[in-house]
């Protein structure tokens, strides 16, 4: 019976890993196609000359710009070749069909083929694409595109650097207006360090399965083990929600709506967790098994998927990135360490209960 349980956990844990990497694309969904981290830092220095009701402000790491208008007036953004882009205003958030910008920004990466319609110099064919007065954009005017860092950055990789101070112009009834910006690039952190604090700790988590489950510390050790998977699953619930926050979502509904189209993995994980934490505290039959599987979750899905921010500067999260790659080590010590330490107490418990074959002389 153990040896089948084994057997299956092994399976999910590979079934696990499949669907990650099947779905690592579909997973920043939630903000198009947001990075998972980035070196380059996009801020914004507001609109001039100012406007009340207008407000801006970066989104997801950097990846877009988000422009809310509850000043009662139209406003257009001005497009790469001067031609109006997007006119944002009390009846919702239109796009110009003719502009070029209308295609370029779908994607982070600007490589959007351009159809014959895409003309700046047409009249403007304005197509409706939201309601509300917010309008969410990727701007290559405020983002790093080239394959490699400029040559200050080469020069001097270990220092920040400004590459460029960046502006967009508006359009407000018949005024002019920018939104003004800087981009600079913020040295990444020493991924060996994260990496190598990781693997210790989720070693020493892994430990407490050597602990047998007949032997009185085992009980001590799967409580432990269900309490750190408690944390783990809290915490894992927590920062999808922080990046639909950085990705603009408002209010409950907004957040709720992003978690279920693009973080539906990260929050069953968390939510998978806590649950069996708890079952391991109340020292359920099949414990081990069952935070054996929910930590191989929570070490993929919540861990791995969200370890690039290891080796980035900028995290897509509303805290510091030091904050990021802490939660991000606890996913993959508490995940893979409960995995090791489950493991380890179902193939003790296999030896204790095994038959001991009789004799036939």
């Amino acid at each position: 019976m153990i040896r089948t349980l084994l057997g299956r956990a092994g399976l999910v844990a590979a079934a696990a890993g499949l669907v990650t990497v099947i779905s690592a694309a579909p997973a920043a969904a939630h903000g198009a196609d947001a990075p998972d981290g980035t070196d380059y830092r996009t801020r914004t220095t507001g609109v001039a000359p100012a406007r009340p009701g207008l407000e801006v402000r970066v989104i997801e790491a950097g990846a877009r710009l988000e422009l809310t208008n509850s000043s009662g007036r139209a406003i257009e953004v001005i497009g790469y070749s001067g031609e109006p882009y997007l006119r944002v205003g009390p009846d919702g958030v239109f796009e110009n069909t003719h502009s070029p910008a209308t295609y370029l920004n779908r994607t982070i990466t600007g490589d959007t083929a351009l159809p014959a319609e895409a003309d700046p110099a047409a009249a403007p064919s304005w197509r409706r694409i939201a309601d509300g007065t917010t309008a969410r954009w990727h701007d290559q005017r405020a983002l790093w595109q080239e394959s490699s860092p400029p040559a200050a950055v080469r020069a001097a990789p270990d220092r920040e650097h400004r590459v460029r101070d960046w502006t967009i112009p508006l359009r407000y009834g018949t005024d002019p207006a920018v939104i003004g910006g800087t981009l600079d690039w913020v040295p990444p952190p020493d991924a060996y360090t994260w990496w190598a604090v990781t693997i210790v700790g989720l070693l020493a988590v892994g430990a407490l399965g050597l602990l047998t489950a007949t032997a009185p510390a085992g009980a001590r050790a799967l409580s432990a083990l269900g309490a750190l998977l408690i944390v783990g699953g809290a915490l894992a619930v927590g920062y999808p929600v922080g990046r639909e926050l950085d990705a603009g979502a408002q209010g409950v509904d907004g957040v709720l709506v992003g978690l279920l189209a693009g973080q539906i993995w990260s929050l069953l994980t968390g939510l998978g967790a806590v649950a069996a934490g708890w079952y391991a505290l109340s020292r359920r039959p099949a414990a081990d098994f069952v935070v054996a599987l929910a930590g191989s979750c929570l070490a993929l899905f919540s861990g791995a998927a969200n370890a690039a921010v290891f080796a980035r500067s900028i995290a897509p999260v509303p805290w510091s990135p030091t904050t990021a790659r802490v939660l991000v080590a606890l996913f993959l010590i508490s995940g893979a360490g409960a995995t090791a330490a489950g493991v380890l107490r179902l193939h003790a418990t296999s030896r204790t209960t095994a038959p001991v074959p009789t004799s036939t002389a």
